[in-house]
């Protein structure tokens, strides 16, 4: 019931598509694609048509439509889902002149194409924390003691759950489990997502927050993303470059500095191929990839891109991560089934 009710509420607003027109089906934030859609349309003069939800509806949605879809694109916020809509046949597969594009965070199956990544690490307020205590991997971050209570993390959030799958299948379900219930030991702070974390950072509720990397960016240097739920992030001030806080990257290669690609695809319900991927090859051009880096403080996935000063070098923030099948993401019930076997969810 719950796909047909999203399903209707797509479809009233939309009315008949045709084939000139490109549907695009967007897990992301209305305000990152709309300006890209729109420089998309004055450049090529192709109408486009967006219809938002997060990803799980979305998916929800074009398994209610079936073959009857109107979309022809899905922009994705989490591989997962990507692979969760390969998987149901939704997706075809890319011309290799598309997704040999990027020189990295490739798609092995060859369905979706990279847009742009975030960071797993640790915000901690530098008022309260010596980095120089902080643990070289996260996996320690659970075991110290002299944290207890000052930690927040994200328990029940989207990004959290990636975290903890990509643990899982790197490290084994039992050192996964051993994690959340030594970290529970701690007595971490929970947060429902991570704005009122980082918030609760700043105003000293908590000296760590576990979060994305640009969550941090964007309080000290701002930005047209719209993470922050609430709309209250910066509060009346705005963007701070002083405020109290920084980000903590643990050692090269630890599942703590993870990387979460955000990705694009045509669906097999698309009409006109050729215009699917004249928007996808958009996506990876320099301009929509600057918007990214600028705007929204995430990383390009093009190698001609220059970011802000304020952001770390792009191959350095890449070789911090592990490496792993990013379409591994898509084995979410493992992990909940964990969450709830711990008591987090």
């Amino acid at each position: 019931m719950l796909a047909v009710g999203i399903a209707a509420f797509f479809l009233s607003s939309c009315g008949q598509t045709s084939d000139d027109q490109l549907v695009v089906y967007s897990g992301r934030s209305q305000a990152l694609v709309s300006p890209i859609v729109e420089d998309f349309k004055e450049q090529t003069g192709i109408d486009i048509e967006v219809r938002y939800g997060n990803d799980a509806e979305l998916l929800a949605v074009m398994s209610e439509e079936g073959d009857q879809s109107p979309a022809d694109v899905y922009w994705a916020n989490t591989t997962g889902a990507l692979a969760n809509a390969s998987q149901k046949g939704m997706l075809t597969t890319l011309p290799d002149s598309l997704t040999s594009k990027s020189a990295a965070y490739q798609s092995k199956s060859g369905k979706w194409i990279p847009v742009t990544v975030r960071f797993r690490v640790l915000a901690y307020n530098p008022n309260e924390v010596d980095p120089a205590d902080l643990p070289d991997s996260i996996l320690d971050l659970a075991e110290m003691e002299e944290f207890e209570g000052r930690i927040g993390w994200t328990p029940t959030y989207s990004s959290f759950y990636d975290f903890i799958t990509a643990l899982r299948l790197t490290e084994g379900d039992e050192t996964a489990k051993n994690w959340l219930n030594n970290m529970q030991d701690l007595n971490p702070k929970a947060y429902s997502s991570n704005t009122p974390m980082v918030q609760a950072v700043l105003a000293g509720e908590v000296d760590m927050g576990l979060t994305n990397h640009y969550y941090v960016i964007q309080t000290k240097h701002g930005g047209k993303e719209g993470y922050f739920e609430d709309h209250e992030h910066y509060g009346d001030e705005g963007p701070n470059p002083d405020a109290s806080i920084e980000t903590y990257h643990f050692e090269e290669g630890d599942i703590g500095n993870l990387a979460l690609v955000t990705g694009a695809t045509q669906l097999q319900t698309a009409d006109n191929a050729k215009l699917a991927q004249q928007f996808l090859s958009f996506l990876l051009s320099k301009q929509a990839q600057e918007y990214a880096a600028e705007t929204v403080n995430e990383y390009p996935v093009m190698d001609n891109v220059t970011l802000p000063d304020y952001m770390l070098d792009a191959k350095k923030a890449s070789q911090l991560s592990p490496e792993y099948d990013y379409e591994q993401l898509q084995q979410l019930e493992g992990t909940l089934n964990l969450l709830r076997e711990v008591g987090l969810i």
